[in-house]
């Protein structure tokens, strides 16, 4: 029944994406080294083979998506030896469904099984042709479709490459700056607009992207990202101005830009470095008295890191920064507070 599942899906799934399948480990290796999958979906938990698989796929790079095929319900549980389902469960197979990016439930029973058993909470109901009227193979297919593209709209970032970045903080810097004549543009062969578009809309930045797409005359793909289902790790909230953080300008520039350096601190946001970038452009900063208010503060280093990752994340010009930058482990956490924001 598993097989004759995974042919329906495969067969429903062929025009819309490409599709692989494999029934042992040793093939599917070959395969995920020569094909290069986004999503890999497992079917089954208690074979140790699957679950190595999933951890092959994962180390390359590829997404993971479980349908336990009710092989997680109590009575299957308890039906296991003692010995066998404490050895599984606890060395591989709760690793393996936490690490999953989605469980696929074939009904609500199951569901609320895996809800109470509290391994992973991204859970998605699509009912089984092969064992129910109640839906069809194209609408089966079609749902675990969306399921993919969910999965792959989630936590962008993680796969952009290297260009793609580069244009997106080239953007970034024109939408903060209002005006492409601060940046040299430099555009890829493809242009990955989907993953741009939706970084943007989970940081909030929206607008600084298609204010700086439209200075910059490029022709973006037209995407309602607000619409689009995404997952987000638990502690996700989606970001909002340092303003309603910090309060608003009240008139000592200086205290200002040292409140919002505070805050950066205490969790470093891609809005938040945007718009503390826009305030180091303003004319009014004066360098030497920000310069003596942050080394007061103690902020001094966490100052010249940061001038660092604004270097990076929104192309701060180096006249621009209040202390030299600093390249170090703290510097990297702050990188990888940023690109862990949306991380599952």
């Amino acid at each position: 029944m598993v097989a004759k599942h995974v042919a329906q899906l495969m067969e429903g799934m062929q025009l819309s994406a490409e599709v692989q399948g494999v029934s042992n480990l040793a093939d599917f290796k070959n395969i995920c080294k020569s094909f290069d999958p986004d999503i890999v979906h497992c079917h089954g938990c208690w074979q140790y083979s699957i679950v190595n698989a999933g951890n092959f796929a994962r180390k390359q790079g590829a997404r993971i998506v479980l349908s336990p095929h009710g092989q997680l319900e109590p009575w299957v549980l308890e039906d296991k030896p003692l010995q066998e389902k404490f050895h599984k469960t606890a060395l591989w197979q709760k690793p393996f469904v936490e690490k999953a990016f989605a469980l696929i439930a074939f009904g609500k029973m199951e569901q609320q099984y895996l809800i109470k058993l509290n391994w992973n909470p991204r859970i998605e109901v699509i009912h089984n042709a092969v064992i129910t009227n109640s839906t069809t193979q194209e609408k089966m297919c079609a749902q675990t479709f969306a399921v993919y593209q969910k999965v792959m709209d989630s936590n962008v970032l993680e796969q952009m490459d290297d260009d793609t970045q580069q244009l997106m903080a080239t953007i970034i810097k024109t939408g903060t700056l209002g005006d492409r004549r601060w940046v040299e543009l430099q555009v890829p062969e493809t242009i990955d607009w989907r993953r741009i578009l939706i970084y943007a809309e989970h940081q909030n930045i929206r607008n600084y992207i298609d204010y700086g797409i439209n200075l910059l005359g490029l022709s973006a793909l037209s995407l309602d990202t607000e619409q689009l289902p995404a997952y987000f790790p638990k502690s996700y909230q989606r970001p909002q101005s340092i303003k309603t953080m910090i309060g608003e300008y009240k008139g000592n520039e200086t205290d200002y830009l040292v409140r919002m350096i505070r805050q950066i601190e205490k969790q470093p946001l891609l809005l938040h470095l945007i718009e503390f970038t826009r305030e180091l452009y303003r004319d009014t900063v004066d360098d030497d008295a920000l310069q003596e208010a942050i080394e007061e503060k103690g902020l001094t280093k966490f100052a010249g890191r940061l001038m660092q990752v604004l270097h990076e994340q929104t192309l701060l010009d180096e006249g621009y920064m209040i202390v030299d930058p600093i390249n170090d482990r703290g510097t990297q956490k702050i990188r990888e507070s940023i690109s862990n924001h949306l991380k599952i």
